[in-house]
């Protein structure tokens, strides 16, 4: 059972995602890192977390590695996708600000797609915490090659994934 779903709101340079999680703040928090729980919620259906190398902390960086191991997924099965996230702001239990980037295996920043900067909020609903991920990109047609790549059914993906994972855990 889903906790209930997702909401999009897109605008200009900016893509706002928010849902509530049937889990206390300091939990739902506390997937987001460590690499333990990460490996076991991140990414779409099909995909993998291989590499989840995290050092959570303000100037601390995230690098990661998704691979597809779904063989029905096509052309997308064995594809690997590397991404980058540089953290600027940690509010312990509250937000997480970080600019997120496709990079390749060492680290390197992608030219093909922009960096966004991500800010998470986490939002204290007495048992239940509501996430909402705000998404800045430099230009709304930046924002727009991401939506065309699917992001929306990623994030509802992931985030389905989240709600199993805390649900098996509680």
């Amino acid at each position: 059972m889903m906790a209930n779903s997702m909401i999009f709101k897109a605008e200009g340079n900016q893509l706002i995602a928010e849902r509530v999680f049937d889990a206390p703040r300091e939990l739902v928090f506390k997937m987001f890192t460590e690499a333990e729980h990460l490996k076991n919620w991140w990414g779409p259906r099909g995909w993998d977390l291989t590499v989840c190398n995290i050092d959570f902390r303000p100037g601390g960086s995230w690098h990661f590695c998704m691979k597809c191991v779904d063989e029905n997924q096509g052309d997308f099965y064995g594809y690997e996708s590397w991404g980058k996230a540089l953290y600027r702001e940690i509010v312990d239990g509250e937000k997480i600000v970080y600019v997120d980037y496709f990079s390749d295996s060492e680290g390197n920043l992608s030219e093909e797609m922009p960096a966004a900067e991500i800010t998470l909020t986490f939002i204290d609903l007495g048992g239940k915490t509501k996430i909402v991920n705000q998404v800045e990109y430099p230009s709304a047609e930046e924002l727009q090659k991401g939506l065309d790549m699917g992001m929306e059914q990623g994030f509802t993906e992931t985030w389905d994934r989240l709600v199993e994972y805390l649900q098996d855990i509680q």
